[in-house]
C-alpha cells in the first residue's frame, strides 16, 4: 500500500506543476508539516485568451506577449497565441452548394487558426504583432516548458474616432469558471459587450447574472449561453434585460467548461475601454493606480453573500492614507450594487483605494471596481480599475512604449521594497533594473526607466523583495486630438510557481 500512495503523490505533484493547482498534502499529514516541506516549482503549462479587439474599422491593435527571464525549467517549450475559430451559424442548411461553401469556409478558418499570430521564442524578450480593423479575431493560446511561468500578453487598441473612440488595453486572461464585473452597465448611453472566449477543444456553457442598486435584474435571457470550442461569443448586456441601469454588477459563471471573460464598454462622449474582472470576493480590497489628474472617480461595489457589508473607504495617497471627505464609510446591501461618486479625489497626486471592514470581526466579502475619467467636456476619456491581488513574488505587464507608461505601486500594510525590470525591447535594447521603496499606506507613481537602445515595445516585471504586500497598476497614455487617452492594467501575482511536496517529505504517516 505504501508504494501506491507514493505513486499517487508523485503524480499529483506533477499535475500541480503543470496546472498551477494548490499544494498537495499527504493523507493524514498535518497542514503545517505539509507547508514546511513544500517546494516551489515553476508551472509547466499555462493558458491565455484575448477577446476580439474592436468592432470599429478604424481600430489599430497591437498584441504583445512576454515571458520573464530566469524562472522556467529545463524544457524548451512553446508559447503561442492563435486565432479563435468563428462561431458557425446554427441554422441547418439544405442547399448543397451552400453546404459545400460553408464547409470550405470552415476548413480555411481551421487552417488560419492553426497559424500563430505571435509566438514567444525566448524568455526576457517580448514579441509583437499587429491587426487592424474590425476583423481582428479573439486569440487563444498555451505556453509550455520554460516559457510557461509568468507568461503574459496584452492587446492595446487605439480608435481615434467614432463611438468607440479611446485607448483600449486589456491583459489577456487565464480561463476560469467565475467572474465578477462591478461597473458594467445597461444604460442607453453605454454599449457594454461581455466577451466569452473558450480556449478548449470542447464547448462551454455560461450564465450571466446582473445586479443593480435594487438587486437582481429581470433577465430575458442570459442562462445557458453556449461558447463553442476554441471560439468567442460577445453578448450585449442591454439585450439581456429591459431595465436600463447606469452602474451594475455582472456575474459570469460556467455550468461546464472554462472561459475567459471581459467586458468592452463604450460610453457616449466619454470614450471606451475594457472592464476586467474584480479580484475574488474578500473583506479587504485594494484598487491601485488612480491617475493624479483624474477628474472623476466612481466606486462601484457589490456584496455577493447573504450579509450586508460596511466598509471603510480610504485613499492611499503620495504621503499618507486618509478617508475622502463625506465618504469615509460605505454600506453595501446584500446582492445590491452600491455606487459612490468620489469626484476628483486624488487632487493632482497619485492614489490607490483601500476598502476594509468597519468592524474587523465582520469582514463581509465584496467585489469592487473604479470608473475613472480624465479630461473634461468633449475631451473626456474613461478607464476602469478593478480590485486586484498583490504583486506577490512577481508580476509582469507587456506593451510599454518609450513614452506614456506610468507604474503605480502601493503598500497598504508594511513598507516594502520592489525590484522593477524593464525587459529588452521587441526590436532591440538592453534590460534595465530599478529598485523602489514604497512607504506603508502610500502610493508611489514612477516613470519606468526604458531599456537602453530601446526599439519596439518592452515589458515591466515587478518583484517584491521585502516587506509588503505591494499592489501595482500600469497606466498607458497618449494624447490624440487634444484627448488624453489612457488605459490601466493591474499586476496581480503571475502564478508562475506552485507549491508541491518536496522529495524529502516524511511520508511515514502513510504506513498502515
Amino acid at each position: 500500500m505504501k508504494s501506491t500512495h507514493l505513486s499517487l503523490i508523485a503524480g499529483a505533484a506533477v499535475l500541480a506543476a503543470i496546472t498551477g493547482f494548490a499544494t498537495v498534502t499527504a493523507p493524514g499529514a498535518p497542514a503545517d508539516t505539509a507547508a514546511k516541506s513544500a517546494t516551489l516549482l515553476p508551472v509547466e503549462r499555462s493558458s491565455l485568451v484575448c477577446p476580439a479587439p474592436s468592432n470599429s474599422d478604424l481600430a489599430e491593435t497591437q498584441y504583445t506577449a512576454f515571458t520573464p527571464a530566469g524562472s522556467g525549467g529545463e524544457a524548451k517549450g512553446t508559447a503561442e497565441l492563435k486565432p479563435a475559430l468563428p462561431v458557425a451559424d446554427d441554422e441547418a442548411e439544405t442547399d448543397p452548394k451552400k453546404v459545400k461553401k460553408a464547409e470550405e469556409a470552415a476548413k480555411k478558418a481551421k487552417e488560419k487558426a492553426d497559424k500563430p499570430v505571435l509566438a514567444v521564442k525566448e524568455p526576457g524578450k517580448p514579441v509583437v504583432a499587429e491587426a487592424n480593423g474590425s476583423g481582428a479575431p479573439a486569440l487563444v493560446g498555451t505556453a509550455t516548458g520554460r516559457l510557461a511561468p509568468g507568461w503574459a500578453a496584452q492587446q492595446t487598441t487605439e480608435v481615434t474616432a467614432s463611438g468607440g473612440r479611446g485607448l483600449l488595453g486589456v491583459t489577456c486572461t487565464a480561463p476560469d469558471t467565475d467572474f465578477w464585473f462591478p461597473g458594467a452597465s445597461t444604460a442607453k448611453s453605454r454599449q457594454d459587450y461581455i466577451h466569452l472566449t473558450n480556449p478548449d477543444d470542447t464547448g462551454a456553457v455560461a450564465d450571466i447574472e446582473l445586479y443593480g442598486p435594487k438587486g437582481a435584474l429581470k433577465a430575458e435571457v442570459g442562462d445557458g449561453i453556449t461558447v463553442p470550442a476554441r471560439s468567442s461569443v460577445a453578448v450585449l448586456l442591454s439585450t439581456l434585460t429591459t431595465e436600463a441601469v447606469d452602474q451594475l454588477t455582472a456575474h459570469v459563471t460556467t455550468r461546464s467548461g472554462r472561459i475567459g471573460a471581459v467586458v468592452m464598454s463604450a460610453e457616449d462622449n466619454v470614450g471606451s475601454d475594457w472592464i476586467t474582472a474584480s479580484d475574488d470576493p474578500s473583506g479587504t480590497l485594494v484598487l491601485p493606480g488612480i491617475p493624479a489628474d483624474a477628474t472623476s472617480v466612481q466606486l462601484v461595489a457589490f456584496a455577493p453573500g447573504e450579509d450586508d457589508a460596511d466598509v471603510k473607504v480610504q485613499l492611499m495617497g503620495k504621503n499618507a492614507t486618509f478617508s475622502p471627505a463625506g465618504n469615509a464609510t460605505l454600506h453595501i446591501k446584500s446582492s445590491m450594487t452600491a455606487t459612490v461618486d468620489l469626484k476628483d479625489v486624488t487632487r493632482e497626486e497619485p492614489g490607490s483605494l483601500r476598502l476594509s471592514p468597519v468592524q474587523k470581526d465582520r469582514a463581509t466579502p465584496i467585489v469592487a471596481a473604479l470608473r475613472v475619467v480624465r479630461g473634461k467636456g468633449d475631451q473626456q476619456e474613461v478607464a476602469y480599475i478593478p480590485a486586484t491581488g498583490p504583486v506577490g513574488a512577481r508580476a509582469s505587464v507587456p506593451d510599454n512604449r518609450a513614452k506614456g507608461s506610468t507604474l503605480s505601486l502601493t503598500a497598504p500594510g508594511a513598507t516594502a521594497k520592489v525590484k522593477v525590470t524593464a525587459s529588452a525591447g521587441s526590436g532591440g535594447g538592453e534590460p534595465s533594473v530599478e529598485t523602489y521603496t514604497v512607504k506603508a499606506g502610500t502610493t508611489l507613481a514612477v516613470t519606468p526607466t526604458a531599456p537602453e537602445g530601446l526599439k519596439g515595445a518592452y515589458a515591466l516585471t515587478v518583484e517584491t523583495t521585502s516587506g509588503g504586500p505591494v499592489h501595482a497598476a500600469r497606466t498607458l497614455a497618449r494624447t490624440e486630438g487634444g484627448v488624453q487617452m489612457f488605459t490601466v492594467q493591474t499586476l496581480p501575482d503571475d502564478g508562475g510557481t506552485v507549491e508541491v511536496p518536496s522529495a524529502g517529505q516524511d511520508l511515514s504517516v502513510l504506513d498502515d
